[in-house]
């Protein structure tokens, strides 16, 4: 039999995690609600904020399907599904899977068909987050005083961590950006792709100082990766 992205034993292997998380998901969101009106919250009060809580999880739900869609291309639907539903997050997922995909020689314009390379992604975008996990679980104590020590000692240099921390992040996905520019023009795509994503942050911050539209904040991203995806369709067609 041939090997599918989208077998229905990985479907059903998915689909069993997910329920798992989902369960866990709801025990714990059951005795939270218990604890609170233990604590005197009123049951109006919780469905209030229940409600408002939902409503703010459709920004990033619309990011994350965005990512959901991209990689089904190549690796199918159950994979990235379990991947962004439980423990991934899309800034890298998509990295990690192009740039495995890439050091394995697959094109990822088309389904994968190799189960080896289908094996190897999928190791990759699963060990790779799991770093985080352990940083968390052994040292997410000893760091947290760190900080907050910093913090109390100079509240200007915690700060400055903070951000250099943020832009050395940022500055590890350049590289897939700029790494194709001797190329020629196509090269620049993702460039230009990038600069029109920027520009889409920045009006929608403007309009969250300007006019006051807090709500903004949690739909700049989905906005800005919607509008340059956008605007990445006529450009290459444009370019070629």
């Amino acid at each position: 039999m041939p090997f599918q992205v989208n077998h229905p034993m990985l479907f059903g292997l998915a689909a069993l995690v997910i329920l798992f998380v989902l369960f866990q998901s709801i025990f714990f969101l059951r005795k939270a609600w218990k604890h609170a009106l233990e604590l005197g919250l009123s049951s109006q009060k919780l469905r209030e904020m229940s409600i408002s809580t939902a409503v703010f999880t459709i920004a990033p739900a619309v990011a994350i399907l965005i990512g959901l869609i991209t990689l089904s291309k190549f690796l199918g639907l159950p994979l990235p599904w379990l991947r962004l539903s439980v423990l991934g997050a899309l800034t890298y997922e998509l990295p990690a899977a192009t740039a495995a995909a890439e050091a394995m020689h697959t094109p990822i314009n088309s389904a994968v068909t190799d189960p080896a390379v289908y094996n190897a992604i999928a190791w990759v975008m699963t060990l790779g987050i799991l770093s985080g996990i352990l940083l968390i679980l052994f040292f997410q104590k000893k760091m947290a005083q760190g900080m907050h020590k910093m913090k109390t000692k100079d509240e200007r240099w915690s700060a400055i961590l903070m951000d250099s921390l943020f832009l050395g992040m940022i500055s590890a996905f350049l590289g897939m950006i700029f790494k194709d520019l001797n190329h020629g023009l196509a090269g620049w795509i993702p460039v230009f792709v990038l600069l029109f994503s920027a520009m889409l942050m920045l009006i929608c911050g403007l309009f969250v100082k300007i006019f006051k539209w807090r709500w903004l904040e949690n739909y700049a991203m989905p906005i800005s990766m919607l509008g340059a995806m956008a605007f990445a369709i006529p450009l290459t067609a444009w370019i070629g």
